[in-house]
């Protein structure tokens, strides 16, 4: 186990790089989300002592597996650490078949359909403790979906592998520091029912890339985009400036994510010589996604990558651009 922080630099498809930072298992020793970025120190163990799988994709998929949420995010860690150690090769041509259950979950939260899920009050510590714990469970999903287009799709360039690699450890960070956040409120990441939606669209977009592309990152991610501000804003209106700091961490690696599903949804559109926003409504119809309703964090969604063209289409409530998470 991570007993202090670990930082490392991951490069993106379009070499811009940065440094994140993990602390396992919990944020205790610090005064804040925001002195993750001051420490550099690293001491945690590579996947190469605890694993024979020295492949990046099939041991993706082995961590997809994992019932045990705070394994799961230490594992993903720990293979990017590895990665970035030379210790893993990559294989992009190699079909994978899961031998188990995908996605490994473990057995709470209870997952109930999203109209049965209470909303409550953000004046109480149980009702801020259950918006935590709903941000908590979309981050344990967001780590499964990264793993699952790390692994699932082959024949993609090498620079696709290392962007989903790259999502999936910055997830396994945000669980982090939201589940141990939790547990200064009294509970755990399972003591509320939570929902299943992020992944049924995944179940459903597993047999194509583009569909996946278009529908999970910048439709479910994207959705967090206009979300996380007012989430953001009640919790810090509440006293709450912790569960604040680390909202503006994940909103800050979110903008990535969306801009990484939107580089390889133009890349697939061009190389199957398709118009991205026609397509993309047609896909928005084909799987039943779920249309937006406003407000739109239109900035973010720039800085992400959506086109003018897309936004207008966004506030004009056609399809092209509709996203929900």
């Amino acid at each position: 186990m991570c007993q202090i922080q670990q930082c490392m630099q991951m490069g993106s498809n379009n070499g811009n790089g940065r440094v994140f930072c993990f602390t396992m298992p919990s944020l205790a020793a610090f005064p804040s989300a925001k002195a993750l970025f001051y420490v550099t120190h690293m001491n945690c163990p590579h996947l190469s002592n605890s694993t024979s799988i020295t492949e990046l994709r099939a041991l993706a998929l082995q961590s997809a597996g994992e019932t045990d949420s705070s394994r799961k995010a230490e594992g993903v860690i720990a293979m990017a650490t590895s990665w970035q150690a030379g210790e893993l090769s990559l294989d992009t041509q190699q079909s994978l078949v899961a031998q188990q259950s995908i996605p490994g979950r473990p057995a709470k939260p209870e997952l109930i359909s999203p109209k049965f899920v209470k909303h409550r009050s953000m004046l109480t510590v149980e009702g801020r403790a259950a918006m935590i714990h709903a941000l908590t469970h979309i981050e344990f999903n967001a780590i499964n979906l990264a793993l699952d287009a790390l692994w699932r799709f082959a024949g993609m360039p090498r620079a696709y592998y290392l962007d989903w690699l790259q999502v999936a450890a910055e997830e396994a960070l945000h669980f982090s520091l939201l589940a141990a956040h939790l547990q200064t409120l009294g509970y755990q990441y399972g003591d509320f029912p939570a929902h299943n939606s992020m992944w049924e669209m995944a179940d459903k977009t597993s047999g194509d890339i583009l569909a996946r592309m278009a529908l999970v990152p910048r439709t479910l991610e994207a959705r967090g985009l206009d979300a996380t501000p007012m989430t953001r804003a009640k919790l810090a209106q509440a006293g709450d400036q912790p569960a604040a700091e680390i909202l503006d961490i994940i909103l800050r690696d979110e903008i990535g994510h969306v801009a990484i599903g939107n580089h390889w949804y133009k890349v697939l559109c061009d190389e199957r010589d398709l118009d991205p926003v026609a397509t993309y409504a047609t896909l928005t119809v084909q799987y039943k996604a779920p249309v937006l309703r406003g407000p739109f964090n239109l900035p973010a969604r720039r800085a992400a990558g959506f086109s003018e063209i897309e936004l207008t289409a966004l506030m004009d409530g056609v399809p092209s651009a509709s996203a929900s998470k």
